[in-house]
């Protein structure tokens, strides 16, 4: 009895061990909790950070379509609070305070370069439509004949002016700065300008040739973000890691399906399809021309009798629309990395704060800014009509 006894675990270490593991398993318990706590508030996190952003994108998306319902002046006005909003951004991005203080007037001269950049843009690709404006009033005619006619010339004294203000305000021991913020506001005014003009030019060819883009891009960042949220596994590319491949894909077919079936229904108003040759608000008529006009298809023979819909009706633009949904789906969302490496050089996480859930305005425009240049190249390549005559043809042949 007293060998076996010997044999056997003391009480104390028995003790002992048995503590251990109650510690052991408390513990893991505790860290348990704690794990499942942090799950719990970053789902709630993840889910108010969702019910935020889908709120915000429902007052932008009522507020956009009472813009539109307006007309193209009250969509050109959009367009270039935007861009103030877009400016103010990046310009702050390399802003720095302390040397801005020894340098009265200098984000006021980064507002007068903004400024020329913007009567010099809008002047020229406006210029038809501001001429049909004041033809038919002698008063406008006095007051805009000469900025027309001068237009160039106004716009080139603008800018010396500014380059002479820029000139005099250097500082010793700021070159740098100075120099290095001239450079930043010229890189600012050519993106945000260029996209601008461009998206300006499209809306009065026909506001459909700037909502489609608009909306693709706008249809492709919510089927992206939603098949992310609900199905994201797969990460897509290191500069945007919340990007996935599931969100990429499912966006995509959903963009060109959206492409498809948005074009039949933007193609029957005329409202949407007209130009507009003035910088007037009334409504519009117009022969919508061929690419609006429908086309039937009869399915008899392809689907039985009591199948609902016996034929099918086409607009030519919907061929187009593919185009544009296509690259909605897979070029324009590069803008948006780019925008994601861009804002991780300056280590930040958005532009601004302007949208609620969003960011800033330049976090929702950057894939717009690569779709509206290529709306508009696609429109002048393919879609507008060639105002050259055969006279005009042989004009240029014989001047070779």
């Amino acid at each position: 009895m007293s060998k076996e006894r010997g044999g056997g675990m003391p009480s104390g270490t028995s003790t002992f061990v048995r503590h251990r593991a109650r510690k052991r398993f408390a513990d893991d318990a505790k860290s348990a909790d704690v794990n499942g706590e942090q799950n719990s508030s970053q789902n709630r996190k993840k889910y108010k950070s969702f019910r935020i952003r889908t709120l915000s994108t429902i007052w932008m998306i009522a507020g956009f379509l009472f813009v539109l319902y307006m007309g193209h002046l009250y969509i050109w006005a959009m367009i270039v609070v935007l861009q103030i909003f877009m400016a103010r951004e990046i310009f702050n991005l390399a802003r720095a305070a302390q040397r801005e203080e020894q340098l009265p007037g200098f984000r006021l001269l980064n507002w007068h370069f903004f400024f020329t950049a913007m009567v010099y843009v809008y002047g020229r690709f406006l210029s038809k439509q501001l001429v049909t404006t004041i033809s038919s009033d002698k008063l406008l005619t006095k007051l805009f004949s000469g900025f027309i006619k001068y237009h160039m010339l106004i716009c080139y004294f603008m800018y010396i002016a500014g380059f002479v203000w820029f000139i005099l305000t250097l500082r010793k021991g700021l070159y740098h700065y100075q120099f290095a913020q001239y450079a930043w506001t010229h890189m600012i005014l050519f993106v945000v300008f260029t996209q601008s003009a461009f998206t300006v030019a499209n809306i009065f060819e026909g506001i459909i040739w700037f909502l489609l883009p608009a909306s693709l891009i706008a249809i492709n960042d919510i089927a992206a973000y939603i098949f992310g949220f609900f199905l994201g596994r797969t990460p897509l590319i290191k500069l945007s890691p919340k990007k996935t491949w599931e969100g990429f894909i499912g966006a995509s077919i959903t963009t060109v399906v959206s492409a498809f079936l948005l074009a039949n229904w933007m193609g029957r108003s005329l409202w949407l399809t007209c130009p507009r040759k003035d910088l007037s608000t009334g409504w519009l008529e117009c022969d919508p021309g061929p690419l609006f006009k429908a086309k039937y298809y009869t399915l008899q023979g392809w689907v039985p009798s009591w199948f609902p819909w016996q034929e099918l009706v086409f607009l030519p633009v919907q061929n187009h629309a593919l185009a544009f949904g296509l690259f909605a789906s897979s070029i324009a969302p590069f803008g948006g990395f780019f925008a994601s490496g861009f804002k991780r050089a300056f280590k930040i996480k958005d532009f601004g704060d302007s949208i609620p859930g969003h960011g800033g305005i330049t976090d929702r425009m950057d894939c717009q800014m690569v779709m509206a240049v290529f709306s508009y190249i696609y429109y002048q390549s393919f879609i507008a009509p060639l105002n050259y005559s055969v006279a005009d043809y042989l004009d240029q042949v014989c001047s070779l």
